[in-house]
């Protein structure tokens, strides 16, 4: 027989509890983290971006070297919502917990850089980063901010300043390896961590979806906040199936002031 479900305010300050005893907090957030921010997900019914869009047909590193043209086209709009975003109140209470000494490291599957606008200073990114374009002739690297924003308003491709080629955001596409140095930092981190909390993360996506499980199978509490129901619930030591921009604030205000 199940035990019977704990009640939110206690499962709270459990997770609290946790997260004040940890010495080696890993964080690992997904695209439910973004949504309260404007950024569409990728997979929620009627709303997510695959939903409307086939992703090897226009977010494949296939299509970016045949056709950029309709990469970019999808891409466009997106880029507005990202660069237009603000980090959303669990992004500060991430950035709140890493200041005071709670978190160690976040490891992030999202490209929309709010971690980093919220404060956080150890992210890991898993799945890349619109900070920055390379070139796809001479691999040159520029800082996306000018080239992303007349993008967005003129519908200008981004071209190399140095050689006329197309420049790459540098985020993670479909038939695309993840970058190794992230991995293996994301590795070593889940390898030493005692707490992993996963926040607006359905898990889905290997490998970042293993991690979890590499922190559980070394013996390391785990704390889930998300929406919908992950693989691993069921080895976790709290679970909140609710909106992670209204828990995650509630947990850090338990953490730092009790």
């Amino acid at each position: 027989m199940n035990p019977p479900p704990r009640a939110a305010g206690t499962a709270l300050d459990d997770a609290a509890e946790l997260i004040r005893r940890a010495e080696r907090a890993v964080v690992l957030t997904g695209a439910g983290i973004s949504t309260p921010s404007g950024i569409p997900d990728f997979r929620s019914e009627g709303t997510g971006l695959w939903s409307r869009d086939e992703p090897l047909e226009v977010a494949s590193l296939n299509t970016f070297r045949t056709h950029p043209e309709l990469f970019f086209r999808w891409f466009r709009p997106l880029a507005g919502q990202i660069f237009q975003a603000k980090p959303n109140a669990a992004h500060l209470a991430l950035a709140e917990l890493e200041a005071a000494g709670f978190s160690q490291t976040i490891v992030t599957q999202n490209i929309d850089m709010l971690h980093q606008k919220a404060g956080s200073k150890r992210v890991i990114e898993m799945h890349g980063t619109l900070r920055t374009l390379s070139c796809t002739q001479c691999y040159r690297k520029f800082e996306s901010g000018v080239f992303v924003q007349r993008f967005i308003e003129e519908g200008t491709l981004p071209l190399c300043l140095n050689c006329g080629g197309i420049l790459k955001p540098d985020v993670i596409l479909f038939g695309e390896q993840l970058p190794q140095s992230a991995l293996f930092e994301a590795q070593h981190a889940v390898r030493q961590c005692d707490l992993m909390v996963v926040a607006g993360s359905s898990l889905e996506v290997l490998p970042v979806a293993g991690l979890p499980m590499q922190a559980v199978d070394r013996g390391a509490h785990l704390i889930i906040i998300n929406q919908s129901p992950t693989y691993i619930n069921v080895r976790a030591d709290v679970v909140l199936m609710e909106d992670v921009a209204v828990v995650l604030p509630d947990i850090a205000r338990r953490v730092l002031h009790g």
